[in-house]
């Protein structure tokens, strides 16, 4: 089978390791990868990122002329796509930029006009209802209709677009998987002594944005409210509520008890997740359903809890869009915003160490089954055959 993928995504060369694992499931595939030329991921005063050509054996990225640096709804690209298409001949075609981006329509005409007779696919996160006008609503039609599958990385995902109307084959799945070499169990104890933890604190653990809609004012309320148990907070990562979140902790008399950690490189995230006693992903929706606008947000996956599932630490999350799925009954779930319910779980796991252990155990098991870059590259193989 030879399958081409075309993303913004795929730059960077760890996100290409599910992909280079489907290739090296079986003899007999192929995966080519489009990648922009030039990107700026942070925007237009950003550096730009230059990509380059490589190859693992039936896996390669190939760069391509691109006409959009910096938005991927308006990424296209240039004349070298045709013969690319041409000499590669793809039995699927897979775009990662939605529903209602050119690059996906540019690929569906190429395709057609070119011959090829490949399936169309994308892949979306997006998951809040939305309302569209012309030209939108055209291109949007057009690209629906000539669809084959759709990979959406969440279930909400997947509901908003059976109400735009598609019919068609969806796939549940994250865009990327989990490195198992990387996140792993390994004891911290240099890393803990040097923060200051000791072997009888429960470390409460968040890593992530700090915003507003990442539940962390609601997390600290419910850390505040577990009274004498030995807790400590450990909160990785930095953003526009930091200021306001350590206005709260020291109002409340818990400086002692919260770690502050800015964010560090990605290879370095498992040694401080592996810390903790638990990690909370503790979202909050901001999207009003009155409205059918796609103004605000909720949760699309949240990628921290299967890598923390990996490294054998329980997860807490909230009832935000797709964690629950996530989760599973791997973990603990609360209602979004409820500092109360969020106490009671925090509570259970730290008076209960055998719930924590067999969490624990079950996490690891789910996130090795289903969330790894070789069981996603499989789910994704099984998905291509149904549709061809």
């Amino acid at each position: 089978m030879k399958i081409l993928v075309a993303s913004h995504t795929y730059i960077v060369d760890l996100n290409c390791e599910k992909l280079r694992a489907l290739a090296h499931l079986d003899q007999g595939h192929e995966v080519t990868v489009v990648v922009p030329k030039q990107w700026k991921p942070g925007g237009v005063q950003k550096s730009t990122v230059k990509t380059r050509f490589w190859q693992d054996g039936s896996f390669r990225v190939v760069p391509v002329s691109n006409l959009s640096q910096n938005n991927q709804g308006l990424l296209s690209f240039g004349a070298d796509l045709i013969p690319l298409l041409q000499e590669f001949r793809p039995d699927v075609i897979q775009v990662e930029q939605g529903a209602k981006s050119i690059g996906y329509a540019q690929f569906i005409t190429l395709n057609r006009l070119l011959g090829l007779k490949a399936k169309n696919c994308f892949f979306t996160w997006w998951n809040l209802p939305y309302d569209l006008k012309f030209p939108i609503a055209w291109l949007e039609a057009y690209n629906l209709g000539n669809t084959d599958g759709i990979v959406a990385g969440n279930q909400d995902g997947a509901e908003v677009l059976r109400q735009r109307g598609y019919q068609g084959p969806i796939r549940v799945m994250p865009q990327l998987g989990i490195d198992e070499s990387l996140f792993r169990p390994r004891a911290q104890p240099e890393l803990a002594a040097q923060l200051g933890i000791q072997p009888t604190d429960f470390v409460v653990g968040f890593v992530g944005r700090f915003v507003e809609e990442k539940g962390l004012l609601t997390l600290l309320k419910a850390v505040q409210s577990l009274g004498n148990r030995p807790w400590k907070l450990l909160l990785l990562g930095r953003g526009e509520l930091q200021e306001t979140l350590m206005a709260q902790v020291n109002n409340g008399g818990i400086a002692d008890r919260v770690i502050w950690v800015e964010s560090v490189p990605h290879d370095t995230v498992p040694h401080y997740i592996n810390l903790m006693n638990t990690l909370v992903l503790p979202s909050e929706t901001t999207y009003k359903f009155k409205t059918l606008t796609s103004v605000g947000w909720k949760e699309q996956f949240g990628h921290v809890l299967i890598e923390a599932m990996a490294s054998q630490v329980p997860v807490i999350g909230s009832d935000s869009g797709e964690i629950p799925y996530v989760i599973g009954d791997t973990g603990l779930v609360f209602p979004e915003g409820n500092a109360e319910a969020l106490q009671q779980c925090l509570a259970q796991l730290i008076d209960q160490p055998d719930l924590c252990t067999n969490l624990a155990k079950k996490g690891y098991e789910r996130a090795i089954a289903q969330y790894t870059n070789r069981a996603l590259a499989k789910q994704l193989l099984n998905f291509y055959k149904e549709i061809l």
